[in-house]
């Protein structure tokens, strides 16, 4: 997680250097700020004790704040995982309230008062993870965290907090508050899934199964849409899926991107269940392909041939394919090879080929975790 701090007073620059260190030694990548004319004299070196000067270069913890406060926010929110102010709540709602836009891509915002006495999740508290970063900096700073959320207050099963834990995308997040609504009303959440799990189901999820009546509303953990266990279904959907692919050379991102989306239509898996793409090492500086992963923000991994053919499994076989790369197929071999790294994954769709672009699906073994 990326941090930002910021403080506005000599007290509060004091107790964010506190956190600063000791959040860094936690691996946490931290950034600290200052916007107030009384740090400087904080900062002058000669005003230190020598046991201050030799425990740590003062000058090199926080960078001053010479823009306004919004233009400082707005670049945080476009940097930053994290932003921590060290102030009154009121700095910290001004400045935040023009980015603010939606759960699903806020970064985590505490506030924390320049006396040490609270920790305050403001934003993004399940799946910007405010509420866990407030817990932490309160026990580092002997503090009180403070969290709002209506599922912590009332210790109910949080949809937003599960998905963040396990890696999945929510797909609708109105459906989600509706989920979050009925578990705070006592009403019942159905819950199914396409991946075995670990640990225990909550109590307030009914576990759907075979014909047996479901309630209305439930939670669905699944790579694809093809299935509709309840009448408003709340997919989640986790990034298990290796696409492989081959191409010609100088296939343009556009074709490989319509051959990859027709091969994921057939089983109405989404681009969000995309872990990774894979393919053969004689395509690592393929320009489509690798426009195609940027985009989207995947890695790339390529194999060798000799990798591919020691890949075991039935595969769709191509004289062509293995003149000219060594190897009978590309595609299905690279997606199964890639989706193997923590266990034996599965193809879940085979060879599609169109306009010099062949694309297959593997998935790798994955299980819920409560």
């Amino acid at each position: 997680m990326k941090i930002a701090i910021i403080s506005f007073s000599q007290a509060g620059y004091r107790l964010s250097e506190m956190m600063y260190w000791v959040l860094k030694e936690r691996a946490y990548e931290v950034n600290s700020y200052t916007k107030s004319k009384y740090t400087k004299k904080v900062m002058d070196e000669s005003q230190l004790d020598e046991d201050s000067r030799d425990f740590r270069n003062v000058k090199d913890f926080a960078k001053p704040v010479d823009e306004s406060i919004k233009e400082w926010t707005g670049r945080r929110f476009a940097d930053s995982d994290a932003i921590v102010f060290v102030g009154a709540c009121g700095i910290a709602v001004r400045s935040i309230a023009p980015f603010v836009k939606s759960k699903k891509s806020d970064p985590a915002v505490v506030v924390v008062d320049e006396q040490g006495k609270f920790a305050i999740s403001l934003l993004s508290g399940h799946i910007g993870g405010a509420n866990e970063l407030a817990e932490e900096i309160s026990e580092i700073i002997h503090g009180q965290a403070v969290v709002t959320t209506a599922t912590d207050l009332n210790e109910k099963f949080a949809v937003d907090v599960f998905a963040k834990k396990n890696g999945c995308y929510i797909s609708d997040m109105e459906l989600a508050k509706e989920v979050s609504a009925a578990l705070l009303a006592g009403k019942e959440v159905g819950f199914a899934s396409d991946f075995p799990w670990l640990g225990e189901i909550p109590d307030e999820l009914k576990l759907s199964e075979n014909e047996e009546e479901r309630p209305e509303l439930g939670i669905y953990v699944t790579s694809g849409y093809m299935e509709h266990p309840f009448v408003h279904t709340l997919y989640l959907i986790p990034r298990v899926v290796t696409t492989g692919v081959g191409c010609k050379k100088g296939t343009p991102k556009e074709t490989v991107e319509r051959v990859i989306r027709k091969a994921c239509d057939e089983l109405l898996v989404p681009s969000v269940a995309m872990e990774q793409v894979a393919s053969i090492d004689l395509k690592k500086e393929e320009e489509g392909i690798l426009e195609y992963c940027k985009e989207r923000n995947l890695p790339f991994i390529t194999y060798t041939a000799k990798e591919l053919e020691e890949t075991e499994g039935t595969f769709a076989h191509s004289e062509f394919v293995e003149g000219v790369t060594g190897v009978d197929n590309v595609c299905e071999r690279a997606a199964l090879l890639g989706s193997s790294r923590e266990g034996k994954g599965r193809l879940i769709r085979r060879k599609y080929a169109e306009d010099g672009v062949t694309a297959a699906l593997a998935m790798k073994k994955w299980s819920v975790k409560f």
